[in-house]
């Protein structure tokens, strides 16, 4: 099948901050990197580079912010 606009080759999602967040606060939990990436549509290396603040530094810090104040 060709790609168009409104059919994309098939690429996995970009991660926002928030998802980074997420990804964080997950991780804490003990989810395993294979859930999370599957939930986020995305391989293991993004969900280890979230936690290893390759993508989206900030991210844990926000994690641990919000963490706190739960």
């Amino acid at each position: 099948m060709k790609s168009t606009a409104s059919n994309p080759p098939n690429h996995s999602h970009t991660l926002t901050f928030e998802e980074a967040v997420d990804i964080h606060l997950r991780l804490a939990a003990g989810e395993l990197y294979s859930r999370i990436a599957a939930r986020f549509d995305v391989n293991q290396v993004r969900v280890a580079d979230v936690k290893f603040g390759r993508l989206h530094p900030g991210s844990f810090d926000e994690a641990c912010r919000r963490q706190a104040a739960a």
